[in-house]
């Protein structure tokens, strides 16, 4: 893991490298489709104040979880005491990238959507909200966690998520099965090369000219920028784009070479 002040000097880099994300310049219609429709989508929807609703009170929760930790540092399971608060502050996407996701969800219309990393529900209840007629499921390693995931589900009625619980290394392929073709994945847990590689490969049988695949923080260490630069130069992605802390690949055959796009968020 790449340290405060690291971490910042590459945001600073990409932040002056990337492209101004306004369109201007981009040739390829798809990405100027994303960037103007989407990317740069100012609208602000009623869903936007349900979730954020339900942000501030989980920010407020000081209740205690016991939390089993896969994920990257854990050679073997790990378990701690962690607030709801502490949780929704620093490991729940923030809303602007919830929301990025939101537009995503919405305008490209997943038939199917896969999340890897349910934490409280947040992100997950963006996607839903977006997509009511979609099929999610989203896993969570950690039992407590993923109780209140439930609990706010149920609490702003969404009825489209199914939660599994357990490791996703012991319950991806079984995920997978129940899935015909993946459309939209999001994928958010472990942060190590080799497993995220590896649920690249497994999520890769399952998609299709149109799914999204997106990655969370693929600049967060050393290892989750090599899984990166690998996810991307894989020959099945047509097209990537860095927003720093997303990752995104897409399928499309229309791209006929290969295309990577850094955008500035």
């Amino acid at each position: 893991m790449y340290s405060r002040w690291q971490l910042a000097a590459k945001y600073i880099n990409y932040y002056l490298t990337a492209s101004n994300g306004r369109g201007h310049g981009i040739h390829s219609p798809f990405i100027f489709e994303f960037v103007t429709k989407i990317l740069r989508n100012e609208r602000k929807y009623d869903d936007y104040i349900k979730v954020e609703a339900l942000r501030e009170q989980l920010l407020h929760d000081s209740r205690l979880l016991i939390v089993e930790d896969f994920g990257a540092g854990s050679e073997f399971l790990k378990k701690h005491e962690r607030s709801i608060q502490s949780i929704a502050r620093n490991s729940a996407k923030s809303k602007k990238y919830g929301q990025l996701l939101y537009r995503m969800a919405g305008y490209y219309s997943p038939k199917t959507i896969l999340e890897l990393g349910t934490s409280l529900g947040i992100t997950t209840s963006y996607l839903s909200l977006a997509n009511p007629g979609a099929k999610i499921i989203t896993i969570e390693g950690a039992c407590e966690i993923a109780d209140i995931a439930k609990q706010n589900f149920s609490n702003l009625q969404l009825t489209n998520i199914e939660p599994v619980i357990g490791n996703f290394d012991n319950k991806l392929t079984t995920v997978l099965d129940n899935f015909g073709e993946i459309d939209f994945a999001f994928i958010d847990g472990n942060h190590r090369q080799m497993p995220t590689e590896r649920y690249f490969e497994q999520i890769l049988v399952k998609t299709n000219n149109n799914s999204v695949l997106i990655f969370d923080d693929i600049h967060w260490s050393p290892e989750m920028e090599g899984a990166w630069s690998n996810i991307k130069s894989h020959p099945s992605v047509r097209c990537s784009i860095d927003l720093f802390f997303l990752g995104l690949v897409f399928f499309r055959q229309e791209f006929r070479e290969k295309q990577h796009f850094c955008i500035r968020f």
